[in-house]
């Protein structure tokens, strides 16, 4: 039944907060949020001494062959607590900001809250299918409401990028349901399916490239950088904090278990295409002076190794694209942050026009060059664990393909520690002089990234741990 909550509660909280005005949307948001970080954390424990408790099955739709399935595994219990933080830490930053149609804009961010989970939850197809575009649909409004003066044509330019990839993937789910001996659409059925070698050559395309778009994946990265400009930060956050990770999840809990031989046939060219990815969004982000898409290109790095690591496939690169999902996505948000803090004290995203902040801002200099460094894998910091072992995975399955992958390491430190020089030193200018420094729900979120920073840097063996049956289980599918 929790794992169920955690679904139901921003669920109904996003449908009651479209009737609230006031400061009711804001004030209901945060209880929600802190409910789903609770029961996140209950999941945690409960799963450590009765996993088989967090599996809940009801009739749905018996006719297709479809039921209500939910449950958790190492994976989902990871994903869904980083959901859930992400969600607070959110709405923390952005408690004493107003928004226009406020009571629209917390619902929002509350269904896409729901939609996210269940996709994390999700143990039949067609509903892994429905919450997939339940997570996505909030999001396009959000983007085409509150973004910015560009926000139409790169919501448009979003909506079909996902949408030809949602399209893809229900083909190849609805192929698939047909190759299942008892006509389901449940994960068992699907990983027992009647599927031969040509069927997974082509079937892989499916799936891999909706999986890719949602990550994304060189060549199908072009919407995300204007996207992540255009969009308001709160939801920039969620996009890449949380939403990114869906592929990623689709690709382990769906590709490698229901089309093992079609992953390992197109395995190289996956990682190749991750490869160049990494290296290509690198470089860009060297020479970018826009703040948010700086950020944004360093994502797609980020994200490009994650891929990359799934598929050279040993327990040990698993193990750190799972630990990385969680810890990037922590760490990009409070780059987000902080983000959301400059360009609400100055109006500008422009590198150029910053500068001195540490002299008027000190507690968000501190914070910017510990997330920063902890983004780039700084060892002590929770960044450093997962990049770690996804490249001692690469290596173990092709030192090449480690070799130009680890290409990112040196350019992310470049352009990373440029940010930081172009942010906070230097000389200050007439916008930073009369800048101040963090709010006290500002600074109350950025501690607490900067706490599961340390500590996951320091002593990352729970995450370890939580994630351990799931790397070896995926990692001898193929």
């Amino acid at each position: 039944m929790l794992t169920v909550l955690l679904i139901l509660i921003p669920f109904i909280a996003g449908l009651i907060a479209f009737g609230l005005k006031g400061s009711g949307p804001k004030v209901l948001g945060m209880i929600s949020s802190l409910a789903t970080v609770v029961i996140a954390i209950g999941t945690w424990c409960t799963f450590r001494t009765t996993p088989d408790s967090l599996n809940f099955v009801a009739n749905w739709i018996p006719q297709l062959g479809s039921q209500f399935r939910v449950g958790l595994d190492g994976m989902g219990v990871m994903l869904c607590l980083l959901t859930a933080i992400a969600s607070l830490l959110v709405f923390i930053t952005i408690y004493n900001r107003n928004y226009e149609k406020a009571n629209a804009f917390y619902g929002l961010m509350l269904l896409s809250q729901a939609g996210l989970t269940g996709v994390f939850t999700a143990f039949d197809a067609l509903q892994f299918y429905i919450f997939w575009e339940l997570a996505l649909i909030p999001v396009y409004f959000l983007c085409s409401f509150w973004g910015g003066e560009k926000r139409i044509a790169v919501t448009f330019k979003f909506f079909v990028y996902t949408f030809l990839g949602s399209l893809l993937m229900l083909v190849g789910i609805i192929y698939i349901y047909f190759q299942t001996p008892d006509h389901s659409f449940s994960f068992a059925s699907f990983t027992g399916a009647n599927l031969n070698p040509e069927d997974q050559k082509w079937l892989f395309w499916l799936f891999f490239v909706a999986f890719a778009i949602k990550m994304p994946v060189f060549p199908f990265h072009t919407w995300q950088p204007d996207t992540y400009e255009q969009s308001p930060t709160p939801v920039t956050m969620i996009l890449s904090g949380v939403m990114v990770k869906m592929g990623l999840f689709g690709v382990i809990r769906w590709l490698l278990p229901v089309i093992p031989q079609g992953a390992a046939m197109w395995s190289d060219v996956a990682i190749v295409l991750c490869i160049i990815g990494i290296v290509y969004a690198s470089c860009i982000a060297m020479v970018q002076n826009d703040l948010k898409r700086l950020i944004a290109y360093s994502s797609i790095a980020h994200i490009g190794l994650m891929c990359a690591a799934i598929f050279a496939n040993n327990e040990q690169s698993l193990q750190g694209v799972l630990v990385q999902m969680f810890n990037h996505g922590i760490n990009i948000i409070g780059l987000w942050i902080i983000v959301e803090v400059i360009q609400n004290r100055l109006g500008v995203k422009n590198l150029d026009q910053m500068g001195g902040m540490a002299q008027k801002a000190p507690r968000m200099a501190i914070f910017l060059v510990i997330i920063s460094l902890a983004n780039i894998g700084l060892p002590l910091t929770n960044g450093f664990i997962g990049e770690f072992l996804m490249f001692s995975g690469l290596f173990q399955y092709n030192h090449w393909f480690m070799a130009f992958a680890g290409l990112g390491i040196i350019l992310s430190a470049v352009y990373t520690l440029g940010m930081i020089q172009k942010v906070i030193f230097g000389q200050g200018n007439e916008l930073t002089e009369t800048t101040t420094d963090l709010q006290p729900g500002e600074t109350l979120a950025l501690s607490l990234v900067v706490i599961m920073v340390l500590v996951l840097g320091v002593y990352p063996k729970p995450m370890l741990d939580l994630v351990s049956g799931t790397s070896e289980v995926v990692s001898k599918l193929f």
